[in-house]
């Protein structure tokens, strides 16, 4: 652990959950693979056309509206709407296949392997100080098992805009009714939770688990308060 400022008293802790309580990369390669399996064999026209086709079909889209990478459900919504009624689909059918991905993602989307280290962790904590999870993400964490630790879980956009933006860090300091100095969050991300916490006047935990440097991490533009490489240095601030 590194402890770059002077921590102030922490009073509450919030948290990133993709890639900080669990390795979240081989769960969305995993999503992506099924999701484009399931949609070739039940929507074989999704097959006429190349991966580059539908991604530069969901950059495209999100041009046009620029909310929608704040709601990746809705992203991945659109995504297959629009590239269905492209390809000849009616809108009907086009919305009723979207809606039917959405749920296979859903599902697929769940499945994630959280390590004991992090129930381990978080059971500790949540006895210590209250605790709130904020992602930009839409993992369901009552099915992957982490809702019990949290008092409050906000996600990017029914909550508002994703992180770095300050929408789920103001909604989760009121919900908490304490300072924003007081609370501390914790996640892997330079941008969306270093830099969106400080710049909310959170303390600001950079979970370091790749054996990064700051000075070989050219996106961290602001200093975090304190670095970890597991998640138990967490215990060691929070007695």
């Amino acid at each position: 652990m590194l402890i770059y400022r002077n921590l102030p008293p922490i009073q509450a802790l919030t948290f990133d959950l993709d890639d900080t309580l669990y390795d979240n990369r081989p769960v969305i390669r995993h999503v992506e693979q099924q999701v484009a399996a399931w949609l070739h064999r039940e929507h074989p026209i999704t097959a006429t056309q190349p991966m580059a086709w539908w991604q530069a079909l969901k950059l495209r889209i999100a041009q046009d509206n620029p909310w929608l990478p704040h709601d990746v459900t809705l992203w991945r919504y659109e995504q297959i709407r629009q590239g269905l009624l492209a390809l000849g689909y009616a809108p009907h059918q086009a919305e009723q296949a979207a809606n039917d991905t959405i749920d296979q993602m859903t599902h697929l989307r769940s499945c994630v392997d959280v390590p004991e280290e992090t129930h381990r962790v978080m059971s500790h904590l949540a006895t210590k100080v209250p605790l709130v999870a904020i992602t930009n993400g839409n993992v369901d964490v009552e099915k992957i098992g982490l809702s019990r630790y949290f008092q409050r879980v906000f996600k990017a956009g029914p909550d508002g805009h994703a992180k770095p933006y300050p929408d789920m860090f103001a909604k989760a300091r009121a919900f908490l009714a304490l300072p924003a100095q007081a609370i501390l969050h914790v996640g892997d991300h330079p941008v969306t939770d270093v830099q969106g916490a400080k710049q909310c006047g959170f303390q600001a935990c950079w979970y370091n688990d790749q054996g990064l440097t700051l000075r070989a991490t050219p996106q961290m533009k602001l200093l975090p308060d304190v670095e970890i490489q597991t998640l138990s240095q967490l215990n060691q601030l929070i007695l």
